[in-house]
């Protein structure tokens, strides 16, 4: 019996370098490329539409919660950043800043003017909460001001030297939600409010499902008094941070000032709150889904739930076709998924038919349909679905398919879910011991030293006694950090690395 391999659209395959697999899916799929500026990427069109979708979404989500969208200025004066001692340090290291306001040409080079050196540098915006706190401060005057629900849609820098494509970009797309209250159970309850509505986009919309639990105060937003988050399992057993949701306490409302004349005539401090999710979203997805021919998209959020490949082999067939496929795109059109209408793109390149197949599934598309003079005599299409082999594709009536087009896409939306929540339940485990932990989140030994590291671990479910030395060394160690502190109860038990009590098991992994 040959042990030779299946051919794959994408090489390297996942399990033979996880890295460059993902590369290749976001190149093959004509997801978005690096800029010309280093640490940026260019997002093209095919990876734009998945965000502008996700936008959609979200965004009708925000405002069903009773938030309206705002813009803040791009550039943040220095000392709006020192006002917070903890968000500063926290943020430092990554800021872009902006300290003149014109150039001069000089030896046949532009070169910033000295005498247009600004009186306070700019930080290009990290993270929005100093700027949007000294607005607040001015909005809000009484208790009957809050609550102020705004959300942000937005780009932030962020200065990366190690970058991957949607994962980590120097400049990210976002959006950053920001909240004042007057008691410090209002900002609580929207705090969690918040962290829910992403775990539902997560898990409905782009099949990703997802842990909900509270940072350690090593991973904690730095400035915020609880940091909340959503952690997804690759296909590489890495988690991936998909959104984070913070209370602030007062800490940003005295530091910007933020007060206001309670119901009994007493000055108070504001509770706030932050959340946000980016771009890496797109990322997520790619990592959760795709496969050795590219990219699967999630129905719910594919920039086209299906494609339609007009076959013409002779040119005197070429016109009856396209009527065929155009008449067939419109009916499809006027039928309703997810919220809208089916979104239907119709491929009349002068391309050999195999090419365009190839490049559909390497994007994506959840259906293909491929329509030549035969199908049109039975009144039928040719239909290859992403979540199968290439190769398995069907003759269903048009009529039939028309009507169950939105039950089949539900239906492979389900299943994505379905296979990823296997997964991760595959490659998560209970860890009693340090021993068994470190050799849980140990690579085996290869022959080749230069070869990339193998898939290996997971997500470990151990007791932690929250000592911050022992998680700092565990990662210096491995690599591996505390996640998430799942919420809801849990069983108390031992810490394997400290002996002391634990209320709950937490969940390691390594982690993007």
């Amino acid at each position: 019996m040959s042990s030779a391999k299946a051919a794959t659209a994408i090489v390297p395959t996942r399990s033979d370098d996880y890295a460059e697999w993902y590369q290749q899916v976001v190149k093959a799929a004509d997801l978005a490329e690096n800029s010309p500026v280093r640490g940026c990427m260019v997002i093209k069109p095919w990876g734009y539409a998945m965000w502008e979708n996700m936008q959609r979404v979200l965004d009708g989500m925000f405002k069903d919660t009773g938030h309206v969208n705002a813009y803040f200025p791009l550039f943040i004066p220095l000392s709006f950043l020192e006002k917070e001692a903890a968000h500063v340090e926290g943020f430092a290291k990554e800021c872009a800043v902006v300290t003149h306001h014109r150039l001069v040409a000089k030896d046949g080079k532009l070169v910033p003017d000295p005498a247009s050196q600004l009186e306070e540098p700019l930080v290009v915006r990290p993270t929005s909460e100093t700027i949007i706190g000294e607005m607040f401060a001015k909005w809000v005057q009484s208790y009957r001001d809050l609550p102020l629900l705004i959300n942000q849609w937005a780009n932030v820098v962020r200065w990366e030297m190690r970058t991957r494509l949607f994962l980590r970009t120097a400049e990210f797309l976002w959006q950053e939600g920001h909240t004042a209250h007057a008691t410090a159970d209002e900002a609580v309850v929207e705090t969690m409010k918040m962290l829910g509505v992403y775990a539902d986009f997560a898990e409905q919309w782009m099949a990703t499902p997802v842990i909900q639990g509270e940072k350690t105060a090593g991973e904690r937003f730095p400035g915020a008094v609880s940091t909340y988050c959503i952690e997804a399992m690759m296909q590489d057993r890495k988690a991936l941070q998909a959104g984070t949701s913070h209370f602030l306490g007062q800490n940003f409302a005295k530091a910007s000032g933020i007060q206001f004349l309670d119901d009994k005539g007493v000055l108070q401090h504001a509770w706030t709150t932050s959340w946000g999710v980016s771009t890496r979203l797109v990322g997520s997805m790619i990592m959760t889904h795709a496969d050795d021919d590219g990219m699967v998209c999630p129905p719910k959020l594919a920039p086209a739930h299906v494609v339609i490949l007009p076959v013409t082999h002779k040119p005197e067939d070429r016109q009856r076709v396209l009527d065929y496929c155009h008449a067939l795109k419109a009916e499809l059109r006027q039928q309703q998924f997810a919220g809208g209408p089916l979104r239907v793109e119709l491929d009349d390149r002068d391309l050999r038919g195999g090419d365009k197949v190839w490049q559909w599934i390497k994007k994506g598309v959840p259906l293909r349909l491929e329509i030549g003079p035969r199908d049109i005599d039975k009144d039928s299409v040719f239909v290859g679905r992403r979540d199968k082999a290439p190769k398995d594709k069907t003759s269903v009536g048009r009529g039939e398919f028309v009507a169950t087009v939105a039950a089949t896409l539900q239906s492979i939306q389900d299943a994505m879910l379905a296979r990823a929540k296997a997964f991760r339940a595959e490659h998560t485990r209970d860890v009693d011991s340090k021993a068994d932990f470190y050799a849980y989140f140990t690579p085996p030994k290869q022959k080749d030293p230069n070869a990339p590291t193998p898939i290996h671990g997971g997500f470990a479910m151990a007791h932690f006694s929250g000592d911050v030395a022992v998680e700092k060394q565990i990662k210096d160690d491995l690599g591996v950090t505390v996640r998430c502190i799942p919420l809801g109860e849990g069983e108390a038990g031992t810490c394997p690395f400290t002996g002391k009590p634990s209320a709950k098991r937490v969940v390691w992994a390594k982690s993007y």
